[in-house]
């Protein structure tokens, strides 16, 4: 059975109850199923969209994507959803490297999605189909099905050490495994009604709880991007029980001026990670009386690997929690070793839910499953109790308001300026997004240093929200005896200013 049987058996026990609120309407399970049921004929009879072809959506928060995510599982195509925030030269790279059949986009997007493809090759560009209400008609039987359990079904960027962005590829059964692990994290029912304000490009948004409560029979309101006021507005009136924040949009509801007058009482739990989460934050909200869990994983772990419970919320504070019902995690050594309670290191899981393979990436792909276990790349240990404690990430990743930044990214863009003879970027901590990427140049001989022209760089190559909010020019980075940029003393610098 493929990921549509869900919404198909929901559609015949409840076929009145809400799926999705959204802006004002409701969409019930029977009218959603109708809607997948046309998307996958549209898809398939109109645009050739056969198994394993690539679908790109480009657009914010919406039913469109989950009805277009469903069809995809009937027909068993991928959906590749596009991070919004990015440059046109980032949707670029990405669209050439999936080679997706559709590019489908909201009228909001259209000109990002023409500025995406529009120096691509010919031979190589999607179809651009601005989604109209409608779109998705087509004759009232199903298509044939193709999708099944190993099916892949979700492509999501990530970038890495390389500069570039590699696409995780989840597979249906991925994504199953997944929403029983977040059943079990959150007593997730069909009862629950869950807000989503998170983007669901990221498997965070789409995945922690929204497809759950979809494969529980639950109604999800979703928002089409994260406004604290009107955020505050749905807690008071549609008194969901479940939603899932980061810090930054956490600390931007505690700010607001009508936080403390905002009945929040109807939130069973939060739900946040993505980054560690500063205890004060998980605590004002124990004092409203709402439980805040932590959740750890990643897009290659769909992303749910490890989690507290509400009975541990208060007990184990800034934990965790314990691996998920359906995974496994260990903490090993540079030799592979597990280690004992209390010692540092790497972060590995292993379970149903974890990526098939980085998109078209071999070498990427068996150095991240060596011996059948992710390698995360995060450093954490296990406390005398067996809950998980984030340390440190081994990769220099970069979490701000939610979004991962990639230094390699941006050390990318600024190794091809003639005036730069060396440079590394790192986060520095702010106090609203967490942490805010800045740079370290070390200029060419001969040239003047120029902070604007640094910035300037950037501008039409990255998103906005990966510029260095901050340059510092060195006379000379500091390097190991390999010649490595020793980033852990630039961080150090950041503390005296920088310098």
């Amino acid at each position: 059975m493929d990921l549509s049987h869900w919404i198909a058996r929901h559609a015949d026990f409840t076929p009145d109850k809400a799926a999705l609120h959204f802006e004002g309407d409701a969409l019930s399970y029977g009218a959603f199923y109708r809607r997948i049921r046309g998307a996958a004929y549209c898809l398939q009879a109109k645009h050739g969209v056969g198994a394993g072809d690539r679908v790109a959506f480009l657009g914010a928060n919406c039913p469109d994507l989950l009805v277009l995510l469903f069809a995809a599982a009937r027909i068993g195509a991928m959906v590749l959803p596009l991070n919004w925030r990015l440059a046109a030269a980032e949707h670029r790279y990405i669209l050439g490297d999936a080679a997706p059949r559709l590019l489908l986009c909201t009228a909001e997007f259209r000109a990002g999605a023409e500025a995406g493809i529009a120096a691509m090759a010919e031979a190589g560009r999607p179809v651009l189909v601005e989604l109209e209400p409608g779109w998705e008609g087509g004759p009232e039987g199903d298509v044939p099905g193709r999708g099944e359990p190993a099916s892949p079904l979700l492509m999501v960027y990530t970038s890495g050490t390389t500069g570039h962005p590699k696409g995780a590829v989840l597979t249906q059964d991925a994504l199953l495994w997944n929403a029983i692990n977040a059943s079990h994290m959150h007593d997730l029912t069909s009862a629950d009604h869950v807000l989503t304000v998170l983007p669901m490009f990221h498997v965070g948004g789409l995945n922690i709880l929204t497809l759950p409560a979809l494969h529980a029979g639950a109604s999800v309101t979703l928002h089409r991007r994260f406004e604290p006021g009107l955020c505050l507005d749905a807690l008071a009136a549609a008194r969901p029980t479940l939603t899932v924040l980061v810090p930054a949009t956490i600390q931007a509801l505690i700010d607001h001026p009508r936080w403390a007058e905002t009945d929040i009482s109807s939130l069973r739990m939060v739900t946040t990670g993505s980054s560690v989460v500063p205890l004060h934050l998980m605590e004002t909200l124990h004092e409203r009386g709402v439980p805040t869990i932590q959740v750890y994983g990643s897009t290659e772990t769909a992303p749910i690997a490890a989690y507290l419970r509400r009975e541990d919320a208060v007990r184990k504070i800034g934990t965790m929690g314990k691996a998920a019902l359906h995974c496994e995690l260990r903490v090993v050594d540079e030799a592979g070793a597990d280690v004992s309670a209390g010692t540092p290191g790497e972060i590995l899981v292993r379970g149903p839910s974890v990526l098939r393979e980085y998109w078209r990436n071999e070498a990427a792909t068996s150095a991240a499953l060596r011996g059948g276990w992710f390698h995360t790349g995060d450093v954490g240990h296990f406390d005398e109790d067996g809950y998980l404690v984030f340390d440190e990430r081994k990769t220099d990743v970069i979490v701000s308001g939610g979004e991962n930044i990639y230094p390699a990214e941006l050390e990318l863009v600024l190794g091809e300026a003639s005036f730069i003879a060396a440079a590394a970027v790192v986060g520095q901590p702010d106090n609203r997004w967490g942490e805010v990427p800045v740079a370290f140049i070390q200029p060419l001989p001969g040239t003047v240093p120029d902070k604007e022209a640094v910035l300037r760089l950037f501008d039409d190559r990255l998103a906005r929200f990966k510029h260095p909010r901050e340059v510092f020019f060195v006379d000379q980075l500091p390097r190991s005896a390999l010649g490595k940029i020793l980033k852990y003393q630039l961080r150090a610098r950041l503390q005296g200013g920088g310098r």
